[in-house]
């Protein structure tokens, strides 16, 4: 027998000894899944809630939320009741952020104030994200010349001041809660259009959609049930950024003189008028200030707090 036949000999399984089967380190539930399985959106929910500057946004946008809508139903004063014996109070226990020139309650004023401000930037927010989904998805999927000549309606109301939209819509719509939301939505769709039409461009050709189509999906059911969910992310976050922004360009218009008219308070309204009054009364001024400076954080916070959160790049 050679060298080679003598070490290549077949040994019974049973006749083995032990040790040539012990692997160190293994134990017998090796194969035990350590950790549980998690869905996308509980993923990101994880990685949002250890985000601290984004959890300290939401609670302050929580309970800014929740004081505007109960606060103002369980006061006894109005936003526009006025008590000329206590015009000009400075902050104290009984008016906690003082009265104005007519004795009107400046924190009821500004919790009131919160309500339109809010519901403008969410509002404005939802709509955009609405018609941006829409135009933007069917844009990109589409392409060709339908894509070109969207783009090209695009590119033309960029071109143009988004202020002198919002002039003229309120010139022939008049100051109202209405005409603001849509002079505000009038423009402010095309950058979430741009998102989408980049994330839809980018998807239109994975494996999935040819599987789709391949069973007979038409346009909406490829759009809405299949591209769109998968391109919620960059969606989300552009949609997040779109609500401080309304909320500025509500308080920006307020305080022109255009926007929200006296006796209905909005934030910028509130600031137009305390500003009028900063050497004499400025707890006016300081104070509606504050409350947007404060939730313009907050969004911001929330913003890039989802923005990180959905990223895959930045998963730990």
């Amino acid at each position: 027998m050679s060298a080679y036949d003598r070490y290549n000999v077949d040994i019974p399984y049973k006749d083995m000894p032990p040790s040539m089967f012990t692997v160190v380190g293994v134990s017998d539930d090796g194969d035990e899944i350590v950790r549980p399985s998690t869905s996308y959106w509980h993923d990101v929910w994880q990685r949002f809630r250890h985000d601290r500057l984004a959890m300290i946004g939401l609670i302050i946008l929580g309970i800014m939320v929740a004081a505007c809508i109960l606060i103002p139903e369980f006061s006894d004063k109005t936003y526009d009741g006025m008590d000329f014996f206590n015009s000009r109070q400075p902050p104290s226990r009984e008016h906690l952020c003082g009265t104005d020139a007519m004795g009107r309650d400046l924190f009821i004023r500004i919790m009131y104030g919160a309500r339109i401000s809010l519901a403008v930037g969410f509002v404005a927010a939802a709509i955009n994200l609405f018609v941006g989904v829409i135009y933007g998805g069917i844009s990109g999927y589409i392409g060709g010349r339908t894509d070109m000549v969207m783009m090209r309606i695009v590119d033309i109301l960029t071109a143009l001041p988004s202020l002198l939209y919002v002039l003229l819509i309120m010139l022939i719509l008049g100051s109202t809660v209405q005409s603001v939301i849509i002079a505000l939505c009038f423009t402010s769709w095309i950058g979430t259009a741009r998102v989408v039409r980049s994330e839809i461009l980018r998807l239109k050709h994975s494996e999935y959609i040819m599987a789709a189509k391949l069973a007979g999906a038409k346009l909406p059911t490829l759009l809405f049930r299949h591209l769109v969910p998968n391109a919620m992310g960059p969606i989300i976050v552009s949609t997040a950024f779109l609500v401080p922004s309304a909320i500025f360009s509500e308080a920006f218009l307020s305080f022109l003189g255009i926007g929200i008219q006296v006796p209905m308070a909005s934030w910028g309204t509130l600031a137009n008028e305390g500003q009028a009054w900063m050497s004499e009364m400025p707890w006016l001024l300081i104070f509606p200030v504050a409350a947007i400076c404060i939730t313009m954080l907050s969004l911001n916070f929330i913003g890039d707090g989802l923005r990180d959160a959905l990223d895959p790049r930045l998963k730990h």
